[in-house]
């Protein structure tokens, strides 16, 4: 019988160390600025690609991992030092993700490298699906491919919103309808090259938190891409179609395929966010005097920190559970990759909560970071599925019944 255990490997600690270290070391103390700035922090993506954090031979280190936990090691150590500059960093991940899950071994090497750059000029890319009218509604997407056979292109139309990294990325992937009636199973995913005409993000949005992290909405006005950058190819494409069309049940769609790579990773992040509060709270109760002892000896003060901690690593498990079970192609019967997500984020929002109170009035205020991660938090119960689409995939897994 295989001797189970929950330790980390010795390759899984140096990994965990590591992305401590750059995160303590390079990405903490720069985060109130860039949070400040509201600016891309390019020079950390440029130390990042140095270090050899940033690049897809990271990534792909990560994801040959039998254990599926190398990702979200690295992503928790991370987003621990800032959501804003981690997603900087990693926001490229999940248009690499969209390639790496639906493309042809040929668009991954022409494409993957394309969306890191190098180490002296590293670039960014987008993965472009949610729009203003097609959020968590992914089959109600307006824009549109329409494929040009006398040029062998593809016609892109329509405006995608939230994009991370949209318009300043070179490479954007695309999800588009190519047959609307046949809903989320009508759509592809598409590569959109560096320089295309007519892709224009002219609006940068304003957020809450992960500031330091460019989003805006992008606008596509005939971008016309060849027909190589259709991921997986036409053949694929049309075999795709005619089940949808014969009634077969489908494997998945574009956006959705990615984000079900995405969503323990996605966690993962959360957990960092958390993790810096809950530590920073139990840190501070450990040195506040009031009344002539440390707030922690107060027992509401120490069965809120224990809470915190109980949560955080509750969550964590359930992230590890569902990075294993997708890295060994085990299905989410009960929609545990979603669990996970769905748990993490709340968590997140909960505990930077609590931190802000434990701290009192200075956790309302700039000085201490506990305020740039309860702003950071709130994005994780919203994005790349919200907790109620969580909820919806979870209680539709379980029960077997179209939940709405």
């Amino acid at each position: 019988m295989a001797e189970f255990s929950l330790d980390l490997n010795e390759e899984q600690r140096d990994l965990r160390d590591w992305v401590h270290g750059f995160a303590a070391e390079v990405v903490r103390p720069a985060a109130a600025e860039w949070d400040a700035r509201e600016e891309t922090p390019w020079p950390i993506i440029q130390e990042a690609a140095k270090v050899g954090l940033y690049g897809f031979e990271f990534l792909a280190t990560c994801w040959a991992d039998p254990t599926g936990l190398s990702l979200p090691i690295a992503s928790e150590e991370l987003f621990w030092g800032d959501a804003g500059i981690g997603l900087g960093i990693f926001g490229t991940s999940l248009a690499v993700a969209a390639i790496y899950g639906a493309g042809t071994p040929d668009q991954l090497v022409e494409w993957v490298p394309q969306c890191f750059g190098d180490v002296d000029q590293p670039a960014v890319a987008a993965f472009c699906t949610t729009e203003p009218e097609a959020g968590s509604d992914v089959g109600s997407m307006r824009t549109r491919a329409v494929y040009d056979q006398a040029t062998d292109e593809w016609v892109l139309n329509g405006q995608k919103a939230y994009a991370t990294n949209g318009g300043i990325a070179g490479v954007h992937v695309v999800t588009a309808s190519i047959e609307p009636e046949l809903g989320s199973r009508g759509q592809a995913a598409f590569v959109v090259p560096p320089g295309t005409p007519g892709l224009n993000a002219t609006r940068k949005l304003r957020k809450l938190g992960l500031r330091a992290s460019h989003t805006a909405d992008v606008f596509l006005d005939d971008v016309r891409v060849p027909g190589r950058c259709l991921l997986g190819g036409r053949d694929a494409l049309d075999e795709r179609l005619a089940r949808a069309r014969s009634g077969q049940r489908a494997s998945g769609q574009a956006a959705m395929r990615t984000f079900e790579l995405s969503r323990p990773t996605v966690g993962a992040q959360a957990l960092g966010v958390a993790r810096a509060a809950y530590e920073y709270a139990l840190d501070y109760a450990k040195e506040r005097v009031q009344f002539g002892r440390p707030i922690i000896e107060n027992q509401a003060v120490a069965f809120a920190l224990a809470d915190m901690k109980m949560e955080i690593d509750a969550a964590r498990l359930l992230v590890w559970r569902a990075s294993w079970m997708g890295r060994n192609n085990r299905p989410f019967s009960a929609g545990e990759g979603s669990m996970s997500k769905l748990k993490a984020g709340e968590v997140a929002v909960s505990v930077t909560d609590k931190a802000v109170q434990l701290l009192g009035g200075a956790g309302f205020l700039r000085d201490h970071p506990v305020e740039r991660w309860y702003r950071d938090a709130k994005i994780y119960t919203i994005f790349e599925g919200t907790s109620e689409i969580q909820r919806l995939v979870i209680s539709r897994a379980i029960s077997g019944m179209q939940i709405r």
